[in-house]
């Protein structure tokens, strides 16, 4: 029997249909349902619809059920719809009637809407600590490497020289303005919808301030037709903070592959980090960035999978929203993914030496020479013609050994403005703030 059920029981192939994978994908959302309720039961004590008794009773179970999740020991029994059906079964099987009233004043809909943003501000904090751990790396390496030179191409042709330091620190700055945009999702995702109920508010008192502070909100969403919209949207704004981490390790990927290549030869890895081929003995495979390119190419691909999913909806709940989590949910643990492989990767990177000493990355070096000639006294249009004429006439010989002045600019001091950038981000999440609202309500 469902919550919602009143008589007759769905046809098998219906209800096989419509909860499609969302017993599995509401598991994510376990934890999140019980320290909703908790706050939800304190709320309706504090407005009359809850003895102080039961609220002590409810509480108790509900705390238990949830060190039950935490260790693992939670499952959805066979024929039960979702996981706000069972927690609600397991505690009317054990409290009767008492377990029966923690549902006054709620819908399924916002019990929805909150367990989804309880759950989304969670692993936003997860992948901002995966993104964090890369950085450092990243940081730690563009300082070890900033005086290793490579070459740098615009439109995959030699241009100028470069740096193992410069190429290092951009994905990290790079990683600065991701998180930028997953902090501005998550200012969406940290407001409370709860007593929104089916999204036209409910005829009972409902303290929706007391529910936000007890559940860490930043704000609360007002309008209750909105609250319901925000189903979709918030999803979609979260995606697309999170596909922009996925390009930048998806082009960090792109160049670990050229790199690696023979042609290039840039750098290379312990050969247990790479794979071979089953006929040819010479191969070392850079699968491991490869299979990170193509998952952020995936990943990518999530915001436009959403908004097509919820295109042209009407206001109000619609059975479609169900199918985000599937497409939402796995792509959050497949970033969180590649945020931690690529981290060992670049951890075990071997980097090459004297990269540029080789003959046909002369030209790398027309630039300096030009600049050596203006600094002398020559006219930038003619240093630059008398350059390329040269080069035309097999007649340039650069001074190489001239110092790159790319060298400089990823020095110590670039490298502090780019971690206080990284840390003024960080501090605006204020991560501990609802930590440790969330500690108090559930321990």
């Amino acid at each position: 029997m469902k919550i919602w059920q009143k008589d007759k029981t769905s046809l098998k192939e219906v209800e096989k249909f419509t909860v499609g994978r969302d017993r599995e994908m509401d598991l994510y959302l376990a934890r999140f349902d019980v320290m909703g309720s908790l706050a939800h039961i304190q709320m309706l004590e504090s407005i009359g619809l809850l003895e102080k008794k039961e609220l002590e009773i409810l509480t108790a179970e509900l705390k238990q059920l949830y060190r039950n999740i935490e260790a693992g020991q939670f499952v959805l029994e066979e024929g039960t719809e979702d996981v706000h059906s069972q927690v609600e079964l397991e505690l009317t099987r054990k409290l009767g009637d008492v377990g029966k009233k923690m549902h006054s004043g709620r819908s399924r809909n916002d019990q929805v809407l909150v367990d989804i943003k309880l759950y989304l501000r969670d692993e936003i904090e997860q992948v901002v600590h995966e993104v964090k751990e890369l950085f450092d790396l990243l940081v730690s390496q563009s300082d070890k490497y900033k005086e290793h030179l490579l070459p740098g191409y615009t439109h995959l042709q030699l241009a100028m020289p470069s740096s193992f330091g410069l190429w290092f620190g951009a994905y990290a700055e790079s990683l600065v303005d991701d998180l930028i945009t997953l902090q501005a999702a998550y200012r969406v995702v940290n407001k409370n919808p709860l007593g929104s109920a089916a999204g036209y508010g409910s005829s009972f008192p409902l303290n929706r301030t007391m529910t936000t502070r007890l559940l860490g909100f930043e704000d609360l969403n007002y309008n209750v037709v909105y609250a319901q919209m925000g189903r979709g949207k918030t999803e979609r704004i979260v995606a697309a903070a999170l596909s922009n981490i996925a390009a930048t390790l998806g082009k960090l990927s792109m160049d670990a592959c050229l790199f690696l290549n023979q042609n290039f030869g840039f750098i290379s890895f312990p050969d247990e980090l790479t794979t071979g081929s089953s006929i040819m003995p010479h191969k070392k495979n850079p699968d491991v960035f490869e299979l990170i390119r193509s998952r952020c190419n995936q990943l990518q691909a999530v915001p436009n999978d959403i908004a097509l999913m919820t295109a042209n909806l009407p206001s109000g709940y619609h059975r479609d929203l169900q199918l985000l989590k599937e497409v939402l949910f796995p792509a959050i643990q497949s970033l969180k993914d590649c945020l931690r492989i690529a981290r060992l990767m670049l951890s075990n990177i071997q980097v090459k030496e004297q990269i540029l000493a080789d003959e046909k990355y002369k030209y790398l070096f027309s630039v300096e020479e030009v600049n050596r000639l203006v600094l002398s006294g020559m006219p930038f249009r003619d240093a630059y013609k008398k350059v390329g004429l040269d080069i035309e006439a097999n007649n340039y010989h650069p001074q190489t050994t001239v110092k790159h002045t790319h060298e400089g600019s990823i020095g110590n001091l670039a490298l502090e403005q780019i971690r206080s950038a990284m840390l003024a981000v960080l501090d605006s999440f204020q991560f501990q703030s609802y930590r440790e609202t969330i500690a108090r309500l559930v321990k």
